[in-house]
């Protein structure tokens, strides 16, 4: 065979040269003047955000050569840097995660065809490598110009996000504006972030709504972060700042799973599964209608006191947190009687269901701390429809196979008794401290109607009642009475509780229950 005149040369110097010019271009996202304008507005840019969020060099960008193909408006004289999103995987913490962040300095983050496709791409790969997706949203909204397509681009990005719905956790952050079509992204994934003073959300703006309603509110007031972490409950982490909101989203992802086939994260663990908390001996007030904090019963059972509390400021009557027990990830719902008495409204009753299904979905173990006086009465309550917002928490609660163990530290009545995980909706183990209370309703209630013929007819009503009602509390306001019937396995001293729920939540740690094949249940929403 004849040898070759001269050896291959391969690329030429040329070739990649260009390519690392052209690279460079689209690195620069929308030019000097625009990111320090970013800036201006106390804003990191997408690329700075991807740079906080993923482990050193371990980023991976997807498609950054993809750029629009629409001519109306002008649009084909104008070119938009990586079509306005920067799209990859790379690690967090050592875990593979998948994410989109749409760079506003480029035609302001405008979602069109290309940069919906771009959000699909790495979207199917998440679901594919079944990892966890964040989406950093930052964007103007539709891309007007290019019409009907960037609508679909939504329609597409909102299809994703519901098959992979209880498969794969789904993350937004929203830094930024999101408006309109945009905004039902976030509401379908199962967390959302805000930062507060730079960013918001809402289907119709401010100047629509004046124009329409003739109603006068600011972007912050309509959909600002503190607006829908305290009103709507749409926001669950109201955040100081984009650096503040990406460090939370990583505190998030430590506890959570690569999806609902993937063994939950194990933390190092210095905490001792013996350790007693003689603190708890002393938490509940010697006057039943004396409120205290919940959020320190968590924390003292938690490793090392550590909670992390999604929607802190909606619905505080229950608080929602994950905390780690020797390590392994724990959902926890409990009333906090410091807000409200504990008690279980319409928005309460959201909050814990939406937590409990997401606990489920991804096989987090739920632990329930109870001390609740009933669902809220009145008829802002039942126009709102207290009725299927509470059947919610039953059908979560029933529906749930993870382990399920419920704590009683006080008061624990009626519908809510059932509501807040009691056996036969399903819990695994229901403990009690010496404090509980466990009935149909409060003493003075139960005796008005029971004896209502007796204190009418007696000498002094008022002492009859009181003598009434010392009898019934002896006899019913404490655990002792559902414990002789097994109600509740048993009860505990509060300061056994860290050590009770480490020895179950091992025990019940294979635990396994197959529900009727169907296709899907009917949850009343």
């Amino acid at each position: 065979m004849a040898k070759g005149k001269g050896k291959s040369k391969g690329i030429t110097e040329a070739k990649i040269k260009a390519f690392e010019e052209k690279r460079d271009v689209l690195l620069g996202m929308g030019g000097e003047k625009m990111i320090k304008k970013q800036h201006d507005l106390g804003k990191l840019t997408a690329r700075e955000r991807l740079d906080i969020f993923f482990d050193k060099g371990t980023f991976q960008e997807v498609q950054l050569f993809v750029k629009h193909r629409s001519t109306l408006f002008g649009l084909d004289k104008k070119e938009i840097k990586a079509d306005g999103v920067v799209t990859g995987f790379g690690k967090v913490n050592g875990r593979t995660i998948f994410c989109a962040a749409q760079d506003f300095t480029s035609a302001g983050g405008s979602l069109g065809e290309m940069h919906s496709k771009k959000i699909w791409k790495v979207m199917d790969m998440a679901l594919d490598a079944r990892k966890p997706f964040v989406a950093l949203n930052d964007s103007g909204g539709a891309r007007i110009q290019e019409g009907v397509p960037s609508l679909d681009g939504y329609g597409g990005i909102f299809y994703r996000n519901t098959i992979g719905s209880g498969y794969i956790p789904q993350i937004t952050a929203i830094m930024g504006p999101t408006a309109g079509g945009a905004v039902y992204s976030p509401a379908l994934t199962d967390w959302v972030f805000m930062v507060k003073e730079s960013s918001y959300m809402y289907i119709t703006g401010p100047d629509v709504i004046k124009a329409v309603i003739g109603e006068e509110v600011t972007h912050d007031e309509l959909g600002g972060a503190i607006a829908h972490a305290t009103k709507s409950g749409v926001c669950h982490f109201a955040t100081e700042n984009d650096e503040d909101c990406i460090n939370k989203i990583k505190t998030l992802l430590s506890y959570l799973p690569d999806s609902c086939h993937s063994p939950l994260p194990v933390a190092e663990c210095t905490d001792s599964p013996d350790r007693e908390c003689p603190e708890l001996d002393q938490i509940i007030p010697d006057r039943a209608t004396r409120g205290y904090d919940m959020r320190k019963v968590v924390a003292a059972v938690a490793d090392n006191n550590e909670i992390f509390e999604p929607h802190a400021l909606w619905a505080p009557n229950i608080v929602v947190a994950f905390i780690r027990i020797m390590g392994k990830p724990v959902g926890v719902i409990a009333n906090n009687p410091g807000s409200g008495a504990g008690v279980l409204d319409c928005n309460a009753s959201d909050k814990a269901s939406r937590f409990i299904r997401f606990c489920d979905a991804f096989n987090i173990p739920i632990l329930t701390f109870a001390d609740v006086p009933g669902y809220m009465p009145g008829t802002q309550q039942e126009w709102a429809g207290i009725i299927s917002h509470g059947a919610k928490l039953l059908h979560v609660y029933s529906e749930a196979t993870v382990p399920k163990i419920t704590v009683v530290t006080r008061k624990d009545y009626g519908g809510a008794y059932i509501g807040m995980c009691s056996k036969y909706l399903g819990a695994d183990y229901v403990m009690a401290w010496p404090s509980a209370e466990i009935a149909v309703m409060g003493a003075e209630g139960a005796c008005n109607i029971i004896y209502r013929r007796e204190i009418a007819a007696a000498e002094d009503p008022a002492a009859k009642r009181a003598e009434l009602v010392g009898s019934y509390e002896e006899q019913f306001n404490n655990p002792y009475f559902a414990a002789s019937m097994g109600i509740i396995e048993e009860v505990i001293a509060p300061r056994e509780t860290r050590k009770r729920v480490a020895t179950l939540l091992e025990v019940l740690k294979d635990k396994s229950e197959v529900r009727p094949p169907r296709k899907h249940n009917n949850i009343p929403l």
